[in-house]
């Protein structure tokens, strides 16, 4: 049994038989009904996506970074994950998926630093998200704008579980001073 289902191209030729005015109600009603294209729209075309990227961050650091009236940090590494990558569908910013990348292990380090003795599995996720955030800061040449915080974020991450820190420190060696 053919599934029902539309793909990229039966798309785009339904939308090439719809007039301009069709496909800027289209757009229009897309805008209305989804956050993601608001966002999208927001970010494309006012090049600006401050509030989008604060809003990301809120959610990355709610994950863990105690909450208002001393809600503890739920620590769901899918979440603030989740939020990653959502932003990097509406945002056109290298320079803001690299911070929201940073601030993902920056929360984590302090959620350490708060409650320590995390599970192993935290500090795995922790060091992949630094070394895709050290990646992408080298490919993009925007290590001279993240430099210090890259610093920061290995010097905070000492002495900690799992050899969390040393893994950090490793990465830093191989991605920055390496490059540089």
């Amino acid at each position: 049994m053919a599934e029902n289902k539309l793909n990229l191209r039966q798309l785009k030729v339904a939308l090439r038989k719809k007039s301009e005015y069709e496909l800027v109600e289209e757009i229009a009603t897309l805008y209305k009904k989804f956050n993601q294209v608001k966002e999208y729209y927001q970010a494309s075309l006012l090049n600006n996506d401050d509030e989008i990227l604060a809003r990301y961050k809120k959610i990355v650091q709610a994950e863990y970074i105690e909450g208002p009236k001393s809600r503890s940090p739920k620590m769901r590494a899918s979440v603030a994950r989740k939020a990653i990558s959502d932003y990097k569908k509406v945002s056109c910013s290298d320079h803001g998926i690299a911070d929201l990348m940073l601030t993902y292990v920056e929360s984590g380090i302090i959620c350490d630093r708060t409650y320590g003795g995390i599970d192993e599995n935290f500090y795995i996720s922790m060091e992949s998200m630094f070394e895709s955030a050290v990646k992408f800061i080298v490919e993009k040449e925007m290590v001279s704008h993240f430099i210090h915080r890259i610093q920061q974020t290995v010097e905070d991450s000492a002495n900690t579980g799992w050899g969390f820190g040393d893994q950090l420190k490793d990465t830093y060696d191989i991605y920055v001073v390496v490059q540089t």
